[in-house]
């Protein structure tokens, strides 16, 4: 009997061992896919035209939409944000970047719909913009019924045919690079880096004054008006807004890098081709590659680093320029 009990044992033990090791090779190799994963997508160049020997206008802007939003979808790993499988719904930050990278999307996609594509506001809608446009507002983290990928590459679809009818010169398809147009834009850019920038910032406030009626002694508000607001970031929500501006800057250098062609005549009239390219360069140094095992949250003067107030350095200069190049934009 004791031999057999101690049979038992021995086999339990070597069970348990199979079992740990086993274990631990499992999360060993979900960690590598999850870091393998985690990878941001370089910067790739834009197109100016469809060949070096002729100038399409609109071409480069639409363009940069399509190649911004397939690598949206084609980068490693593919589309993330509505995965529900592991390891891949244990990952966080690269979601929130594609979150990012989506909100400047949807902006230029419905900024060409609205502004570039018509010359005024009685004029009619492009057909395939109008039908695509509306598909990059699909709820990004929607698995099925429909899939967020599918609706998006119907929308990557329908801007390529735009695309593809520009650089035929197609008589009925139009872009308009006018200096409205792209103040349009520039105001869809400005509030979205002022938002990031203030939640980036929150990462070490507690409270702010509220000066949400401040500049208008006749403005009122709905509800009750504080006069101190809570803004204090969760500690677990500081990578998410990190990564969600990592992914706007980084779809924002191509938008700027293509306005540097298709508006190239509007920027030099104003003489502000020097703005564009101060504002790509900030955006450029917030996309610098991460030497930091994870996303660090130290005090504004504390020993170690804060890595959300180092962005929002970066992308409130970037914001400066932009407000700064609106209003060359809006001078006679």
């Amino acid at each position: 009997m004791k031999e057999r009990s101690a049979d038992n044992i021995l086999k339990t033990s070597r069970w348990g061992k199979i079992i740990g090791w086993s274990f631990a090779g499992v999360m060993l190799i979900m960690f590598a896919i999850m870091f393998w994963l985690s990878r941001e997508p370089d910067v790739f160049w834009v197109s100016r035209s469809v060949s070096d020997d002729s100038t399409n206008v609109g071409f480069s802007t639409t363009d940069t939409l399509v190649r911004v939003a397939e690598t949206l979808l084609d980068k490693r790993g593919g589309y993330l944000s509505n995965d529900k499988i592991p390891p891949n719904i244990f990952l966080d930050n690269i979601p929130s970047w594609e979150f990012g990278v989506l909100q400047q999307v949807r902006d230029m996609a419905r900024i060409i719909r609205n502004d570039y594509s018509r010359s005024q506001s009685q004029s009619k809608e492009d057909a395939d913009v109008a039908k695509a446009e509306p598909l990059f507002f699909i709820d990004n983290e929607s698995w099925m019924l429909p899939a967020a990928e599918s609706a998006y590459r119907d929308a990557i679809k329908g801007f390529t045919k735009y695309r593809d009818r520009l650089a035929a010169n197609d008589p009925g398809t139009r872009f308009y690079a006018r200096a409205d147009n792209l103040r349009e834009w520039l105001a869809q850019v400005e509030k979205r880096l002022g938002s990031i920038t203030r939640r980036l910032g929150d990462s070490v406030a507690s409270t702010r004054i509220n000066d949400d009626l401040a500049g208008d002694a006749a403005a009122e508000a709905a509800g009750s008006q504080p006069d101190t607001v809570d803004v204090r970031t969760s500690w677990f929500q500081v990578d998410n807004i990190f990564f969600e501006a990592r992914g706007a800057a980084w779809a924002l250098v191509h938008f700027f890098r293509a306005a540097e062609f298709d508006f190239a005549k509007v920027l030099a009239d104003k003489n502000a081709e020097a703005s564009v390219r101060q504002i790509i360069r900030e955006l450029e140094a917030s996309l610098e590659p991460m030497h930091s095992p994870m996303i660090l949250n130290g005090g504004g003067f504390g020993l170690f680093a804060n890595h959300s107030l180092v962005m929002a350095n970066y992308l409130a200069r970037a914001n400066a320029a932009v407000i700064n190049l609106r209003e060359l934009l809006d001078q006679g």
